[in-house]
């Protein structure tokens, strides 16, 4: 199908202006992720737990991996929650916990994967345990110790916030090697503050 150049004309208008939208906050978004985010993936919390479950989960193949996605996303309206319950409980999400409450509102969510790409700790319960299919882990973990992923601006319903997600490498600083990735929510309206 061609669009008429008359068509084309009067769409480009819109086309710049979302275009913009999804970009307003990159330069901030860039300055946080360097700032406020990098010096955590250094810390013991998150190297140390992620590389303990890269080696638990060492042999899971993606019939695993599915079937606990699965599971995990039942959980999420079930009354018993074994799998969620256990990495909400462990000391990396405590640690997460803290840097979203410490953030004042500015974070909206934080979660640590591993190199499958499946949850490590998080702060708040994610809809799906698997993240290794999505642009967040597969634009950081699989391009490099410096990648850096900003996601565009959305509206979260649950929170009637407008946020963007920052997702990062995390390195084992031991070696240099990417053992994970990182995904932190933020809210946009606190930035332009």
């Amino acid at each position: 199908m061609r669009i008429s150049k008359i068509a084309l004309t009067a769409l480009l208008p819109l086309l710049i202006v979302s275009g913009a939208q999804a970009n307003e906050f990159e330069p901030q978004l860039r300055d946080l992720a360097k700032t406020a985010i990098q010096p955590w993936l250094s810390s013991p919390q998150v190297v140390e737990a992620v590389k303990a479950q890269n080696a638990k989960n060492k042999g899971l193949n993606e019939t695993k991996i599915v079937a606990l996605d699965k599971q995990w996303r039942a959980e999420t309206s079930a009354g018993s929650r074994p799998l969620i319950d256990s990495v909400l409980s462990n000391q990396l999400s405590g640690f997460l916990k803290g840097k979203k409450d410490g953030s004042e509102g500015l974070f909206t969510e934080i979660f640590v994967m591993d190199n499958h790409g499946l949850n490590v700790g998080q702060s708040d319960v994610t809809s799906d345990y698997w993240q290794g299919d999505e642009a967040k882990w597969k634009k950081t973990y699989s391009a490099g110790a410096d990648a850096l992923h900003i996601g565009k601006v959305k509206e979260d319903e649950s929170t009637q916030t407008f946020q963007s997600q920052i997702s990062l490498s995390v390195v084992d600083p031991a070696d240099g090697k990417v053992i994970g990735a990182i995904t932190v929510g933020v809210n946009v309206g606190m930035l332009s503050q």
